[in-house]
């Protein structure tokens, strides 16, 4: 999530990793979402929150941890208990009482998450452990070029069609979509310093209008426009936008998933 040259909109881009977001509001209920991968981009007004944070998970374990599959929350954004029930309602009540400390609010949702994935099965785990190689595989943000997703599968021993199957249940969205995503992010990262051209090289694009068209779509504006803060007109925040940029996060703004 980012701010744009108008301060009071928050750009929220294209997302493949899954969150879990936590907030309290003003009568200090606590407020416990699952926010989907995000495939466009919107643009909103922030709004004051008095203490949330933002968790985003590995994608390759969103669906273990979550009990449902990813593709089933793509741009959209539910309550915890509804995919947990009882128990989501009761966390999202736990957080509350911890008051306005991150670092206790993520280790006890860090707690939560490792007990889930304790009780997960080897052919589940395995199967985790083959879409995050997939994902090393497709991503730019490694600093290699990413894999075709034909020579990705070769080298995992399975199918092109098992591999988008598994990505489609873990991850949310398919291969080809993971790798848009993450291309996308790293032009994001990396706009402001250098030529759109040798970007375009860096992330993995054909060339600089195939970087235009497809910055174009997922963004609603062509980058030159996105740079200048020539953006798109913002709606109002809803239970997916209650934050700024995530904390908590000890590998990096972009990289860092948990468990």
């Amino acid at each position: 999530m980012t701010a744009s040259a108008d301060q009071g909109v928050l750009t929220h881009p294209p997302e493949a990793s899954t969150a879990l977001v936590f907030r309290v509001l003003d009568d200090r209920n606590g407020d416990l979402m699952v926010v989907g991968p995000r495939t466009h981009a919107r643009y909103h007004r922030g709004k004051h929150v008095p203490f949330g944070i933002r968790l985003r998970i590995r994608p390759s374990r969103a669906s273990l941890l979550l009990g449902v599959p990813v593709g089933e929350l793509v741009d959209q954004a539910v309550p915890l208990r509804d995919l947990w029930g009882t128990p989501g309602d009761r966390l999202a009540h736990e957080l509350a009482g911890l008051g306005p400390d991150h670092m206790s609010v993520l280790k006890r949702i860090e707690a939560e998450f490792l007990a889930r994935i304790s009780l997960a099965a080897p052919g589940d785990l395995s199967r985790s452990d083959l879409v995050q190689a997939a994902i090393a595989g497709l991503s730019a943000s490694t600093g290699a070029r990413p894999e075709p997703v034909p020579a990705i599968a070769r080298r995992l021993g399975v199918s092109e069609r098992h591999l988008r199957d598994l990505f489609n249940r873990a991850v949310g969205v398919s291969p080809k979509r993971f790798a848009r995503i993450d291309r996308l992010r790293t032009v994001l990262a990396r706009a402001r310093t250098g030529s759109w051209a040798r970007l375009a090289v860096e992330a993995g694009y054909y060339d600089q209008s195939h970087l235009t068209g497809e910055f174009r779509e997922a963004m609603g504006v062509p980058p030159g426009s996105f740079v200048t803060g020539h953006l798109p007109t913002p709606t109002p925040c809803g239970a997916s936008c209650p934050l700024g940029p995530s904390r908590g996060d000890p590998y990096g703004p972009r990289d860092g998933h948990h468990p």
